[in-house]
């Protein structure tokens, strides 16, 4: 007896960029493939993109450019010689302008399905068992089951909650809220002063908001490396926010329209009243209703899918990818390359991520990336490293920018001179950090980065210049 073929050879679950991107590989490569997604939407069309596109980094990115020229207009001008007069925000604008460039993205992929030939399925989606997918339809409701040869999950992440701080989204609001107010809040605390919180700070602060953040943690940004942390929190705390370490919230009232935040820190317990409270306290895998108990697919206990080296759970034929995984940090561009590499690996090509350089961005002003380790990951373990840093106020180009807060730091391996990392916090530093990605993709020693010739005036001299530092030769800084 013949078995019966699927009907498609993969199913994708999610639309955010490692969904659409394994998709759209997926049928590059010959595949029949499917993208189910259900983003929550009141267009009648699939709005493709998940949370990335329609409520996370890209809308953030678009209202800090918007904040970034009202704050420029009213405090920068002035510098060139150019004059202006009551200068306004019309924030409901700036949200169109916003909703324009998601609405743009979302075609973009949409069109994109369409010259591959993926098939768009707007539905909830729950993985049965190793090749069947039961769908609901946005459109009908009515549950129906779909089969492929490979599934691959691709469904994302969403924002943790936290009891003491129920979310209503009026005055208690979650991260999306946040980025679609139509007034400037007088006054705006944030749970979680992590990539998120202080993005939404920077914002907002711009804006003309007294931003108030509230970070658990005694040190500030442990992800990154401290000298760059520091710097950071200097740079924040001189723009105007107010960041608070050490700050546990214990309990949150809505008191005459204003939310009573109640907190403990060592110096004891404090009291603070904000027009609006934003819970930015991490995310979570989107694997609650994902999974029937069925499939029996194996998640560890804060609902991260498990995967081999190749992405692959422990159902043979079904892939995690993604947020959904603990197999490097929740970005966006790491998850793309999953995407990638899982389609290729479905259709018999392989070619390994290196999670070593995946570079990682905070969009605030200044900017912060970084790629590779940091100094004290490197110390704990007892490498032997050199270090250099170069700021930007000694580039000719950031002064004529006037963005001159921030440096470059690099981190060699002493003996073989190899880069193990370089970290950045300044203005564009999420462009500038392509090149000590690349070079550490081959490998490249702080030598080989000093030889290279950078144009001049760019702020990407700040790199060649740390790498000239790391041997005492930099020439555009007084020693």
């Amino acid at each position: 007896m013949s078995q019966q073929k699927n009907d498609f050879d993969v199913i994708v679950i999610g639309a955010g960029p490692a969904g659409y991107v394994a998709a759209t590989r997926a049928t590059q490569l010959g595949l029949k493939t499917a993208c189910i997604d259900n983003w929550d939407s009141k267009k009648s069309t699939p709005c493709l993109g998940g949370n990335y596109v329609n409520g996370g980094c890209i809308s953030a990115v678009a209202l800090l450019e918007s904040a970034k020229l009202f704050h420029l207009a009213n405090h920068g001008l002035a510098d060139h010689g150019i004059s202006a007069d009551n200068i306004k925000a019309d924030i409901p604008k700036m949200q169109k302008r916003k909703e324009a460039i998601v609405a743009l993205l979302n075609q973009q992929v949409e069109q994109i399905f369409i010259d591959n030939k993926v098939k768009t399925i707007k539905a909830h989606a729950q993985l049965i068992n190793p090749n069947r997918v039961e769908i609901i339809p946005f459109s009908d409701n009515l549950p129906k089951v779909i089969t492929a040869d490979k599934i691959i999950l691709a469904a994302g992440s969403s924002p943790v909650e936290l009891k003491f701080a129920p979310i209503d989204n009026e005055f208690i609001i979650d991260v999306q809220k946040a980025l679609n107010l139509q007034s400037v809040p007088k006054t705006l605390g944030i749970i979680g002063a992590g990539a998120i919180g202080i993005e939404l700070a920077g914002i907002w602060n711009k804006l003309g908001t007294k931003v108030v953040l509230l970070e658990a943690q005694e040190s500030f940004m442990t992800m990154a490396d401290q000298e760059i942390s520091d710097e950071a929190f200097k740079l924040y705390c001189k723009q105007g926010m107010d960041i608070r370490l050490g700050a546990r919230v214990i309990s949150t009232n809505i008191e005459q329209n204003q939310v009573n935040v109640e907190y403990e820190d060592k110096q004891g317990r404090h009291q603070c009243f904000f027009e609006k409270l934003v819970v930015a306290s991490g995310r979570k895998p989107n694997t609650e209703t994902l999974i029937a108990a069925s499939a029996d697919l194996l998640l560890d206990e804060e609902g991260f899918v498990h995967v081999d080296e190749n992405c692959c759970s422990t159902l043979p034929g079904v892939y995690a990818i993604g947020d959904l995984t603990l197999s490097g940090p929740m970005l966006a561009h790491k998850g793309i390359e999953e995407g990638i590499f899982v389609a290729e690996l479905i259709a018999g090509q392989q070619s390994p991520i290196n999670y070593h350089t995946i570079p990682n961005v905070i969009y605030t002003d200044p900017e912060i990336a970084w790629v590779g380790q940091t100094e004290q990951d490197l110390l704990a373990i007892g490498e032997n490293i050199k270090t250099s840093n170069f700021p930007f106020s000694s580039t000719s180009r950031s002064q004529i920018k006037g963005t001159t807060s921030g440096m470059v730091k690099m981190i060699m391996q002493a003996d073989t001179e190899v880069i193990l990392g370089v970290h950045i916090i300044g203005f564009l530093a999420s462009e500038l950090i392509a090149e000590a990605v690349l070079a550490m993709e081959f490998s490249a020693t702080a030598e080989d980065l000093a030889r290279t010739i950078h144009a001049h005036p760019t702020l990407s001299e700040a790199i060649h210049e740390s790498a000239l530092s790391l041997s005492g030769r930099s020439l555009h800084i007084s020693v």
